[in-house]
């Protein structure tokens, strides 16, 4: 038998606080797919899966690490990359 988990939906401006952004910006990742979030009720509202906020948030980290790396690897001089030619 598979158990399906429920999905926890959180309301927009609880992911805004979160991500210390405006609601309209939490809409707009939703809507280029980078939260999943469907418009529930009557009238339709907005709610987020919490799961992938947290995701979200591992790109973004993930993103951050890898500029830092590639920013720190523009910053070595060549010698000190293929060794120093005399």
């Amino acid at each position: 038998m598979v158990e399906h988990q429920a999905r926890r939906l959180v309301p927009p401006a609880q992911v805004a606080e979160l991500l210390g952004i405006g609601v309209d910006e939490v809409v707009e990742l939703v809507q280029e797919g980078h939260l999943r979030g469907m418009r529930v009720g009557s009238p339709a509202r907005w709610r987020i899966e919490h799961a992938s906020v947290a995701e979200y948030l591992d790109a973004q980290a993930e993103e951050a690490r890898r500029m830092a790396l590639w920013r720190q690897s523009n910053a070595a001089s060549f010698p000190e990359l293929w060794g120093r030619r005399s």
